[in-house]
């Protein structure tokens, strides 16, 4: 892999996205390395990042001598941090010990780490899977356990969440709990209910997400839209920016999807004299009328929002935020 130009965080995420189907992985694992040491990264805070994607990539080909080492650099390369990036390098490094047959030394690195289980949801991912490589399950389910009591007990006496979005973090750790019981052939308790509950009620909301096609905003008509039914940013975003990225990430992410533009005449049209243009049956209704957007577009084309930058620049990194 040839690096003719600073490394961005939107490059690296791309990378991440595409390295293990590269011709040569251990070659984009090696110049991400050489990109560090040349200082041919945009924003040398993103050192850390690119070197922790490097030994993943290593480890991916079960080369464990260079994904430590460039996973020992990554975490030199954080330093003091104690974010998630820096956690989730600190994971991988263990995850990798555990691999290379040091689990004692494995174990000494991820303990500190568990603190991060009730902070971030990316440093306690990397956590979880170390434990599972080592074949500690029975100690993620310690600790996850733990961490889904200190994230009700955070809650104090509000009711209990009623979707995934509004638990947040706690449904991760639920989910994760409820998944390394069930590999322990442990049976279920009031956490692995509620796990089940917020499941299904996250798989309800996505089938009903996908019953209608997404409706894209172009700038002028997205501000004259959010001007007119304030109420209308729950169901769009309440910027511009926002509004892009949640369509990019359902783009990608989701069920099977057509984009189509909309106006707010039309809507009012739609809506008519006495309907309601925030009722999703209306805006269902609506935006099946309307025209599709072709989407992807290639990654060198302009972007599908009509911004005019190409869309590797624009959307696509918002997809992946």
């Amino acid at each position: 892999m040839l690096i003719t130009t600073d490394l961005t965080s939107a490059d690296l995420t791309e990378i991440r996205q595409s390295a293990l189907g590269a011709a040569d992985p251990l070659g984009v694992a090696a110049a991400l390395a050489d990109a560090v040491e040349t200082g041919r990264l945009a924003d040398q805070e993103d050192a850390g990042l690119a070197l922790a994607l490097a030994a993943e990539i290593a480890e991916s080909r079960s080369r464990l001598d260079a994904a430590l080492r460039y996973a020992d650099r990554a975490v030199e390369a954080y330093g003091a941090r104690d974010d998630s990036q820096a956690g989730a390098a600190r994971a991988l490094r263990a995850r990798i010990l555990f691999r290379s047959g040091r689990a004692d030394e494995a174990m000494a690195e991820l303990e500190p780490l568990r603190p991060l289980l009730t902070r971030h949801s990316d440093a306690a991912a990397y956590i979880g899977a170390a434990l599972t490589v080592g074949g500690r399950n029975r100690t993620a389910e310690e600790w996850l356990t733990e961490a889904v009591k200190a994230a009700l007990a955070e809650r104090g006496t509000a009711a209990e969440p009623s979707t995934a979005d509004e638990a947040g973090l706690l449904f991760f750790l639920l989910q994760q709990r409820h998944r390394t019981r069930h590999a322990l052939g442990l049976p279920h308790d009031s956490h692995d209910n509620l796990a089940d509950k917020l499941e299904t009620r996250l798989a309800n909301a996505s089938a009903a997400a996908a019953a209608e096609d997404l409706v894209f905003w172009p700038r002028a008509e997205f501000d004259r839209l959010i001007e007119r039914w304030p109420a209308l940013t729950e169901a769009y975003g309440a910027t511009w920016d926002e509004h892009r990225a949640r369509l990019e990430r359902a783009l990608t992410s989701g069920p099977t999807v057509t984009l189509r533009t909309g106006t707010v005449d039309g809507l009012a049209s739609a809506a008519g004299a006495d309907g309601d243009p925030a009722d999703p049956k209306t805006r269902s209704a609506y935006a099946r009328r309307q025209a599709a957007v072709a989407w992807p577009p290639e990654r060198n084309e302009a972007c599908w929002c009509g911004s005019g930058s190409k869309y590797k620049k624009c959307c696509l990194p918002r997809g992946r935020a």
